[in-house]
């Protein structure tokens, strides 16, 4: 019963819909990295992108004006990572936070002598448990043009990380798949990520195992062949954990 109330709820959203399907055709042609979905996979993102904004709430800090153009283009690009999942795996919060440009956030961290450091650093993006994504639109207005780099898919997949608790490069797996295998993967490339330089792979990855989890996820939807020329069996393990194949051939 409970599926059933679901399924007609969603489908209502989708059948009241304030943008239209040409809407969101403009939307995603602007997204470069989307043209490798085919019209079955681009016509899902586009219901799962409206009930993405029929879910969150999407407001601007200081005054930045969040137009259609924006809200379309964060919550498509929201979505790649979970278009063959579900929004469940966004489930918890409510809200996205948009910055005209880099925004100061303050931090507080404690060292191994267990002194105490507060601090205050610009940051285009970030992620808050169990609160919202912060993006700063100079920088995800340029995501999605096949970089390397997209701070919108960054900081989504550190929601997906946050699911089973803090951000460790350790989200809820599927049920087919291995979590010795992940650990002992991600382990070993991290480790040689923080000795070697890879092309195409920004070294905020080298920070600490969530980070290099979302920026190499940033490569395998932004630049694939990147990833699997430095790090084969990632590519292989993110295949089957987003459950897409950002290097198959477009049908």
């Amino acid at each position: 019963m409970f599926g059933i109330i679901k399924e007609w709820r969603e489908q209502r959203i989708l059948d009241n819909s304030e943008f239209t399907e040409a809407d969101w055709r403009r939307a995603a042609e602007r997204i470069v990295i989307l043209d490798r979905l085919s019209e079955d996979e681009l016509g899902r993102l586009f219901e799962l992108a409206t009930l993405f904004l029929d879910d969150k709430s999407i407001t601007g800090a200081q005054g930045f004006e969040i137009t259609d153009a924006v809200r379309q283009s964060i919550a498509l690009q929201a979505c790649l990572p979970i278009l063959n999942l579900s929004l469940e795996w966004y489930a918890g919060w409510s809200s996205v936070i948009i910055y005209h440009g880099s925004y100061k956030s303050d931090s507080t961290t404690v060292d191994e002598f267990g002194i105490v450091h507060e601090g205050s650093q610009h940051r285009s993006g970030e992620a808050w448990q169990r609160g919202p994504v912060v993006l700063s639109w100079k920088d995800a207005k340029h995501s999605g043009e096949r970089d390397g780099h997209n701070v919108v898919i960054h900081e989504f997949v550190h929601k997906l990380d946050m699911m089973n608790g803090r951000a460790n490069g350790f989200p809820p797996l599927q049920p087919d798949m291995d979590p010795e295998r992940w650990t002992k993967i991600m382990t070993r490339d991290f480790e040689d990520f923080q000795k070697h330089r890879k092309s195409g792979l920004d070294r905020y990855g080298a920070t600490n195992p969530a980070e290099f989890f979302a920026v190499l996820s940033e490569v395998f939807f932004e630049t694939p062949q990147k990833l699997v020329d430095a790090y084969p069996d990632i590519y292989d393990i993110m295949v089957k954990f987003f459950r897409q194949s950002p290097l198959k051939p477009k049908t």
